[in-house]
């Protein structure tokens, strides 16, 4: 490989802050998954010696909505140029009662400012929850507005969803979860391993390789 370094900018909420809710002991104190995405392209190009490196920004705000990101778009992606920017964001505005075309509009603008600034945007679906199975629903047809909106752009989709629910029941896997909304260490882990597994390693391999 040449040298060089990808740089990305996750932006998000609480999901990609890395925030548990609680934790009972500091064992279960989590990886934001950024930071473990940011471990794993380590690791994995040190293994094939390579001399090109990764650079992970986490850009989550607890608690933020779809049209914050898109406000602070331009200052906590743009600016800092970037390669790539995942936009995992949509959980929030669906607690706040929002329209899922609303939430899928604020999400496509971030993908078309991306696009329109040089940085190629991944989309990621929102994950389940537990305990309040009337919120499944909108997150459904949220993350139906998401993949189709990134096929419609060429976008790389990474499904979340589907890697953390049940497949029967749709709901947020307890094993992952660590209050119904949040993830877990575990969860946060297998988001990063599942971003890895769909997305990074092939960029490692044939945009730097």
């Amino acid at each position: 490989m040449d040298r060089g370094t990808v740089k990305i900018v996750a932006l998000g909420d609480s999901l990609t802050v890395g925030e548990t809710g609680f934790i009972s002991s500091p064992e279960e104190a989590a990886t934001p998954y950024p930071e473990g995405l940011q471990l794993l392209a380590e690791l994995y190009l040190r293994n094939r010696r390579s001399r090109v490196s990764v650079h992970v920004l986490n850009r989550g705000i607890n608690g933020d909505l779809t049209s914050g990101m898109l406000e602070r778009f331009p200052r906590d992606v743009v600016s800092e140029k970037p390669d790539h920017a995942i936009i995992l964001g949509g959980s929030n505005d669906i607690g706040w009662g929002l329209d899922p075309a609303t939430i899928g509009h604020n999400l496509t603008s971030m993908y078309d400012a991306a696009l329109g600034n040089g940085i190629r945007a991944v989309a990621c679906s929102v994950p389940s929850i537990l305990g309040f199975d009337e919120l499944i629903p909108p997150r459904l047809e949220l993350n139906r507005i998401i993949m189709d909106e990134a096929e419609r752009r060429r976008l790389p989709f990474v499904d979340l969803f589907k890697e953390t629910a049940h497949p029967q029941t749709k709901r947020l896997l307890e094993n992952d979860s660590s209050d119904g909304l949040h993830l877990n260490a575990k969860g946060y882990r297998q988001v990063a391993e599942y971003i890895f597994d769909k997305w990074l390693r092939d960029i490692l391999d044939n945009d730097v390789g």
